[in-house]
């Protein structure tokens, strides 16, 4: 299970090492020479972030991604979600990992340029996010051509068919968004590898209690 966005906040990378998830999310911004870990947008010269519903000053306080690296526990798996076309973002990732090596670390984007950077580090895998259609034919193109370690895909692009597939030509499939018991039960008699949910807290545990209960 993937706590989804739970790194974007120490108190909830906390709960999610609570509730023994198998990888932890968070979302990467390079702002003002710094890569800040966030989900909110900047909003140009207005001093605010935003988004969706959610507006707050620009004056928040911020996470940064080596204040995350040095938080995380050792054997927490990061999958960090590399925002933006701008590449330097993923020049000042792979740097910032290279000082704080980890046991494995997960880099999605769904702009893929930005996973390059991480080729020659070797405790970093690159997952490619797909969420639209578009994005899932030039996947396809891709695979066709290359070898792609890891697919992070919306479930409403998936179907068993699709899941085969995909699993037939990577390593690791990945989907989101997870909001129950028995959309994990479904996607993962399919093949998920992965399942992204911001419900880790409830359904962790209870997806344990179950397979332990199958496994008796």
């Amino acid at each position: 299970m993937v706590a989804h966005r739970a790194g974007n906040d120490l108190g909830s990378l906390r709960r999610a090492e609570r509730a023994q998830v198998a990888v932890v999310e968070a979302d990467l911004h390079l702002f003002a020479g710094r890569i800040e870990v966030r989900h909110l947008k900047t909003a140009g010269p207005i001093p605010l972030l935003w988004d969706k519903w959610t507006v707050a000053s620009a004056r928040t306080p911020r996470l940064l991604l080596g204040d995350l690296l040095e938080a995380a526990a050792p054997l927490t798996t990061l999958m960090l979600d590399l925002k933006g076309a701008d590449r330097r973002l993923a020049t000042a990732v792979a740097a910032a990992l290279r000082e704080r090596p980890r046991q494995l670390t997960l880099c999605c984007s769904q702009n893929w340029v930005q996973l390059e950077a991480m080729r020659d580090l070797d405790y970093v895998r690159a997952v490619h996010s797909v969420g639209s259609l578009r994005q899932l034919q030039s996947l396809r193109k891709r695979l066709a051509a290359e070898p792609v370690y890891g697919v992070s895909i919306d479930d409403k692009l998936l179907s068993q068919e699709r899941m085969a597939d995909l699993r037939r030509r990577t390593e690791l499939v990945m989907t989101w968004p997870v909001r129950s018991v028995a959309d994990a039960r479904r996607l993962g008699s399919w093949g998920a590898d992965g399942l992204i949910t911001d419900h880790y807290e409830v359904l962790a545990p209870l997806l344990r209690r179950t397979e332990a209960k199958e496994a008796s």
